[in-house]
C-alpha cells in the first residue's frame, strides 16, 4: 500500500481529529515527506498542508533536529516511540522550545508506513521556571486552565490588601503554597510567614502555640513563650485546617482579628500584634456553622476575601503541564538520564483521578523517576495502587453524582457491575452514557462528567468513539 494513500483514507475524518488537538501535529511518510499537518502546526510554520504536502519535513519544520533527521530514521527502524526536547523557528523567525514525540504509524498488517510527530510548545514551562527563579517564589503554582488563570489574576490584588483571606479546596491542591505566594507578593514579604496546623495539636497545647504563655502558667512552663502570633509580627500567619480549631480558641481568634490584641496563656497583660491572617480548609465551614461546630461570626470575619483552589479534575489540561514540569524539576535533581514517559504511561497518568490532587501527582512522578531503570518511565514504574481502580472509582462516582448530578445510570458500571478492562472500560461506558443522555451534545456531556470540552474530546479519541 502506498503510504500516501494510507494517510488520505477518510481524509475528512482524519483532518477533523488532528485539528481538534491543541498541539502541533505532523504526519510524514517513510521517505520523511510531509503528508498532513493540523491547523495548530500550520499557524506555527506559516504554511498550509496543501502547499507543503510532499515536501521533505526538514524543509517545513525548521528545527534543531538538523537536516538528516536521524531521530525519525531511528523511529522508522526500531518502531519505538521517542520523546525529546528541541526547538523550531516559527513564521515570525522566533525560536520556540518544543517537546517532540515521534511515534511510528502502522497499517492493518502492522507494517510501518510513516511517523506521527506531536509538537508541544513548552515555552510556558520554561518562562515559569525563569520567573519563579527570579522572584524566589513557589514554582509549583502553575497552570494554564481558565480556573487557575482566574486565581493568577486575583493574586496581585489580594497581595495589596491586609484583609483576611479564606482559601478553600480539596486536600493536596496547594493551599499552603498559594498563601505563601500571596505573602511574598505583599508589603509584608520582608517579615515572617508563620504556618500552623489547627488540627495537629490538642486544645491546651494549640492555645499556647498560637498565643504564647507566661512562666508558671501551667506545669512545665518554666519560661515565657511568645507564641506564633507574636513571632509573625508585621508578617502573615497562615492557619491551615481552620475548621479543626476548637470553639474556645475560635473566640480568642475572633478577638485578635477584631482588636489586634490578646492575653497569653496565664498572662494578665494584653499583647498587641499587627499580623495578617490567611486561613485554609478542605471542609465546608458553612456546614460546620450549621452543625454548631464553627462560630458564624468568625466565619464571616475570616471570609472577607475568598479563594477557591480547584482540584485537578477541574483544571482542564493542567495535568500534562504539571507532569512535564515535575518530571523536569525532579529529574534534574536526581541527575538521571530518563527521557520522559512512554505513551501508555502518559495515557494512564492523564486519565487517573488524583484524589490527592497536585501533591499526589508530584509524588507519583517522583516515585516513577526513582524506580525507573530505563530511558522512559513505563506503567511498571508507577505506584501499584493506581491499578486497583474499583474503590477509587466508586468514590469518584459518588463525588460526581453529588457535584455534577451525573445521571444515575452512568454510574452503574462503577458501582454495581465492574467490567473487565479496569478504569479504561469504565470511563468509556461513562462517556457513552453521558453522550446518550445529552443526545450527542458534547458540551453538555462534558458538564455532566465534570470535565472541560477539550478533555472530553481527547478521551473520545482515545477510546475510539469519534
Amino acid at each position: 500500500m502506498n503510504p500516501h494513500n494510507f494517510f488520505t483514507l477518510n481524509n475528512i475524518a482524519v483532518s477533523e481529529i488532528l485539528n481538534g488537538v491543541p498541539h502541533g501535529i505532523a504526519v510524514v511518510d517513510t521517505d520523511l515527506r510531509l503528508v498532513e499537518m493540523n491547523h495548530s502546526l500550520e499557524s506555527h510554520v506559516g504554511c498550509t498542508t496543501t502547499a507543503a504536502c510532499g515536501v521533505f519535513v526538514d524543509s517545513i519544520l525548521r528545527s534543531s533536529l538538523g537536516h538528516n533527521n536521524q531521530v525519525f530514521h531511528d523511529v522508522l527502524e526500531s518502531g519505538v516511540t521517542v520523546s525529546f526536547e528541541g526547538d523550531i523557528i516559527n513564521k515570525h523567525h522566533k525560536k520556540i522550545p518544543i517537546q517532540f514525540t515521534a511515534s511510528p504509524l502502522k497499517d492493518h498488517n502492522q507494517n510501518t508506513v510513516g511517523i506521527h510527530v506531536l509538537l508541544e510548545d513548552i515555552s510556558y514551562l520554561q518562562s515559569v521556571d525563569q520567573k519563579q527563579c527570579s522572584k524566589g517564589c513557589s514554582a509549583e503554582i502553575i497552570g494554564h486552565s481558565p480556573k487557575m488563570q482566574e486565581i493568577f489574576d486575583l493574586m496581585p490584588v489580594l497581595a495589596q490588601t491586609d484583609a483576611s483571606i479564606l482559601i478553600t479546596g480539596e486536600t493536596g491542591t496547594g493551599k499552603d503554597m498559594l498563601a505563601e505566594e500571596i505573602h511574598k507578593r505583599s508589603k509584608r514579604s520582608r517579615y515572617p510567614f508563620i504556618k500552623i496546623n489547627c488540627g495537629a495539636l490538642p486544645e491546651s497545647l494549640l492555645e499556647s502555640e498560637l498565643f504564647g504563655h507566661v512562666r508558671g502558667a501551667f506545669t512545665g512552663a518554666v519560661k515565657d513563650k511568645p507564641g506564633m502570633f507574636r513571632l509573625a509580627q508585621d508578617g502573615t500567619i497562615f492557619l491551615t485546617e481552620i475548621g479543626d480549631l476548637p470553639l474556645p480558641l475560635q473566640v480568642k481568634l475572633l478577638s485578635v482579628l477584631d482588636d489586634k490584641e490578646f492575653f497569653p496563656v496565664g498572662g494578665s497583660h494584653k499583647v498587641k500584634v499587627d499580623v495578617r491572617v490567611i486561613a485554609a480548609t478542605h471542609r465546608s465551614l458553612r456546614e460546620l456553622v450549621s452543625q454548631g461546630k464553627f462560630r458564624e461570626d468568625l466565619f464571616y470575619r475570616l471570609n472577607v476575601l475568598r479563594l477557591y483552589l480547584p482540584s485537578l479534575k477541574e483544571r482542564d489540561g493542567d495535568i500534562r503541564l504539571l507532569l512535564d514540569y515535575f518530571f523536569r524539576k525532579i529529574n534534574e535533581n536526581l541527575n538521571k538520564k530518563i527521557k520522559g514517559f512512554s505513551p501508555k504511561t502518559i495515557e494512564i497518568l492523564t486519565s487517573y483521578t488524583y484524589p490527592g490532587n497536585v501533591r499526589e501527582l508530584r509524588n507519583i512522578v517522583e516515585y516513577g523517576l526513582n524506580i525507573c531503570q530505563g530511558r522512559q518511565i513505563t506503567p511498571e514504574n508507577l505506584p501499584k495502587y493506581m491499578f486497583t481502580p474499583i474503590p477509587a472509582m466508586k468514590k469518584k462516582a459518588a463525588r460526581e453524582e453529588k457535584n455534577f448530578e451525573l445521571p444515575r445510570k452512568a454510574h452503574l458500571p462503577v458501582a454495581d457491575t465492574p467490567k473487565q478492562g479496569g478504569w479504561t472500560a469504565i470511563e468509556k461506558e461513562l462517556i457513552l452514557d453521558a453522550l446518550k443522555s445529552t443526545r450527542g451534545n458534547r458540551s453538555e456531556a462534558a458538564k455532566l462528567l465534570g470535565w472541560g470540552r477539550t478533555t472530553l474530546w481527547r478521551k473520545i479519541i482515545r477510546h475510539g468513539l469519534a
